[in-house]
């Protein structure tokens, strides 16, 4: 019973080599008596794969043993296929190539100059095999044997390429034929009795790959594409001047030079002409939410339809020179705003443990609006506690005599006997690694800024150029 789970898979690799050979050995000639005036007769000699199928040789055979084959033929047959060891590469290894076509006219029967079609085509690694061929040349006589090998002797220095298909991404069609052996004739000596056909025999080699079925993806629909009209720092003015926008290049698409606000995955629109904030959200201080008619729909509607959860806005992190992708939708109920949900795989990575959250330690501590200490707790300091002069220390954050001493921006972690500074702002210099840290409670990523302080990472407000939209 056929399993219908089980897909059948056959290209016909194997064939297409063999009709290859076919070619490479056909259109020969020898000669074959002489006319009436003394020129050669020239008899092209048939070429044909030596395992014919029973139905096939009976037919050629005119359903009698007593018919001889004829001479002078060309018969090739697969002797031996090995794996070839020698040629294996890493089996793991998966090959992408984009392939787009031209818009074919079914009515005209031409293409035309607008994209079509386009593809990803994912190849894996295919199987080395070594097939050995024998090509035998059956001959009536000494002189049709050395005319024949005249004519195909000289080809295999040291050998011939054949191609089994005309495809660019077949990385697999081409090979090369090559002569290992020779047996000059198949009789022996005394010829005996009998007087049977002559065969000179070529073994050649031929190294092939055999390619398992590829993943063929189609690209969705393009709704729009947009050209961009500012520079890589959002100036209209220097972008309309410059010369540097080819075609094809990527551009950074900011509609009508808007400013973004983001904060908490929604995403407002405001005008240009709204003075500037810094581009982070400070940690103790979120910044209030702008005043704005602008309304999404109006806004994207100019350049194509947004598809939510599809449709991307994508934010320059200038810390990194990377981008911070997100997918957006409109807002149920407000068309200010668009819901945004962040790529994890563009955030900035992580540099610091996460903390376990933010506090103020003049406030709260173990026990005191905090859970009590344990090891692993990790806390981001907003103001100062306990000072070198301190002469009565914080109960809550003495632990076994041992007063902690840190400042706001410090992270404090706790080892199980003491608290201790896992993260000293004061000894950060100007021109180090930036850090980043998640707050475990909130799930929000802060930086940490030598001017600012603690920030957020990459949430407030983008300028002009620093955001674009895909749709």
């Amino acid at each position: 019973m056929a399993n219908n789970l089980v897909p059948y898979f056959y290209d016909g690799q194997i064939r297409r080599f063999m009709l290859q050979i076919a070619r490479a050995f056909s259109n020969f000639q020898c000669e074959y008596g002489k006319d009436q005036e003394g020129n050669p007769i020239l008899v092209r000699i048939p070429c044909m794969y030596g395992n014919a199928s029973r139905q096939a040789a009976d037919i050629i055979a005119k359903n009698t043993q007593n018919n001889l084959p004829a001479a002078p033929q060309i018969t090739f047959y697969i002797s031996a296929v090995k794996y070839a060891r020698d040629r294996v590469q890493d089996p793991t290894f998966t090959g992408k190539i984009a392939v787009r076509q031209r818009t074919y006219d079914e009515v005209t029967n031409t293409y035309e100059r607008t994209q079509g079609n386009a593809f990803i085509v994912e190849r894996m690694m295919p199987v080395p095999y070594d097939i050995t061929v024998n090509v035998d040349f059956w001959t009536s006589n000494e002189q049709q044997k050395q005319s024949i090998f005249e004519q195909i002797g000289t080809l295999f220095n040291p050998a011939i390429e054949i191609q089994s298909t005309d495809n660019y991404i077949d990385w697999t069609s081409l090979t090369t034929l090559e002569q290992t052996d020779l047996q000059w004739s198949s009789r022996t000596v005394p010829v005996g009795q009998g007087n049977p056909i002559d065969i000179m025999t070529f073994t050649l080699k031929l190294p092939v790959w055999i390619s398992p079925p590829v993943k063929v993806t189609k690209y969705g629909v393009i709704h729009k594409i947009i050209t961009n009209i500012f520079d890589e720092s959002g100036d209209a003015n220097n972008a309309l001047t410059g010369d540097d926008i080819l075609a094809g290049t990527r551009a950074v698409i900011t509609p009508m030079g808007y400013q973004i606000l983001l904060l908490e995955g929604q995403i407002q629109c405001l005008r240009s002409n709204v003075p500037h904030q810094p581009p982070n959200v400070e940690l103790n201080d979120p910044v209030e939410d702008e005043t704005s008619t602008l309304l999404w729909h109006n806004v994207i509607d100019l350049y194509g339809a947004l598809r939510n959860g599809i449709s991307q806005i994508r934010i320059q992190n200038h810390d990194l020179e990377t981008e911070i992708v997100g997918t957006v939708a409109y807002h149920p109920s407000d068309d200010r705003v668009l819901l945004f949900s962040a790529d994890a795989d563009t955030l900035p990575p992580n540099t610091l443990q996460p903390i376990s959250a933010v506090i103020n330690p003049q406030r709260s501590g173990p026990g005191s609006g905090l859970p009590l200490a344990s090891p692993g707790q990790r806390y981001l300091l907003t103001d100062n506690i306990g000072s070198k002069n301190n002469t009565d220390p914080a109960p809550a954050w003495t632990e076994n005599g041992v007063a902690l001493i840190a400042a706001a921006d410090d992270i404090i972690e706790y080892d199980g006997q003491r608290w201790f500074i896992s993260f000293d702002a004061s000894e950060v210099q100007p021109g180090q690694q930036i850090e980043f840290v998640t707050n475990l409670k909130t799930k929000v990523q802060y930086k940490f800024d030598i001017e600012l302080g603690w920030i957020k990472s990459y949430e407030g407000f983008y300028r002009g150029g620093d955001w674009s939209i895909v749709l």
